[in-house]
């Protein structure tokens, strides 16, 4: 992992599309929290920063920290970059640090594909199985939940199986877990940002 206090190229990166606007925040459930003409001014600059970074630079970001791969993950998200598909999946299921699982999230669901599903499935295998550590298991289920409505697939149906993968983990669980049905309907929400954004970044791309 890249440490932005002593990687110059990482530090430009970041004052170019993490930071401004403190960017790298509301990139989540804070974006539910703007106003209209707040929400407009956001995704049309998240549509810029999509235009304006590069497929290297958005590796780079991939590299750094929590902030960097939440932006880097968004952006790849509104500039539907499917090649990247494989690179947030694997970081998904690593799981190195917190605040990034919902936005990898986002980028898989609105790449929209099996090959995403199956990303997401793999990750709840892992995780399912351990009932110590509470990541972004409700997340992925609940988006999981909206690549089946997309796609017209059947992904959950054996995690969500009485006895199942997800009802075993919340047995033992000590605390409550989000009920990936509201995870489903956050997803929604978010792919729409995006899909705001998207449009926004269209435009740009074809020189209107």
């Amino acid at each position: 992992m890249r440490d932005v206090r002593s990687d110059p190229e990482l530090q430009d990166l970041v004052r170019r599309f993490v930071t401004p606007g403190r960017r790298y925040l509301r990139l989540g459930g804070s974006l539910f929290r703007l106003s209209t003409a707040e929400r407009s001014a956001f995704v049309r600059d998240l549509a810029q920063a999509a235009h304006g970074i590069t497929p290297a630079e958005l590796g780079v970001l991939f590299e750094g920290g929590w902030r960097e791969r939440k932006t880097a993950a968004w952006l790849v998200a509104v500039a539907h970059r499917p090649e990247f598909r494989e690179l947030i999946g694997g970081l998904l299921l690593a799981s190195e640090g917190p605040y990034a699982g919902a936005a990898y999230c986002v980028a898989l669901a609105k790449f929209g594909s099996a090959a995403d599903a199956e990303l997401l499935s793999a990750y709840l295998d892992h995780y399912l199985s351990r009932p110590d550590l509470d990541y972004d298991q409700a997340f992925v289920l609940g988006t999981l939940l909206h690549l089946d409505e997309i796609l017209g697939s059947e992904y959950t149906t054996r995690f969500l199986a009485p006895a199942g993968p997800w009802e075993r983990w919340l047995e033992v669980r000590a605390v409550a877990a989000l009920d990936p049905w509201d995870c489903r309907r956050a997803v929604q929400q978010l792919c729409t940002v995006v899909d705001e954004s998207a449009e926004v970044f269209a435009l740009l791309h074809s020189g209107n």
